[in-house]
């Protein structure tokens, strides 16, 4: 397994206290967990994967994500088997639709 950590800058998220979970860890998916954190001015997104060697291919993916979506002020945890670029982005899309519905 190998563990990855990012912070990127995003637009801030509503607050919320209620964490939101979407997917399932099976060969080839991914789960994301998003909870609510102190920096409104980034989220902070923990990667633990199967894939070996793939960072910068999750930068890219999760570096999209955070200038795409309001993403600032959340921590995320992705548990990652094997899941492909487009089923992350998929998932955290999903994730961020979840949050908003939630606390919006």
């Amino acid at each position: 397994m190998e563990n990855l950590t990012y912070r990127l800058d995003s637009r801030p998220q509503p607050r919320g206290s209620d964490p939101v979970l979407v997917g399932v860890t099976a060969s080839g998916n991914c789960e994301v967990l998003l909870e609510a954190s102190t920096d409104k001015s980034a989220c902070t997104v923990q990667v633990q994967t199967s894939a070996m060697g793939f960072a910068p291919i999750w930068q890219a993916v999760l570096t999209d994500f955070a200038q795409r979506h309001a993403a600032g002020g959340l921590s995320i945890e992705i548990h990652d088997v094997g899941a492909t670029p487009a089923v992350v982005s998929l998932r955290l899309g999903q994730a961020i639709e979840a949050w908003e519905t939630q606390h919006g």
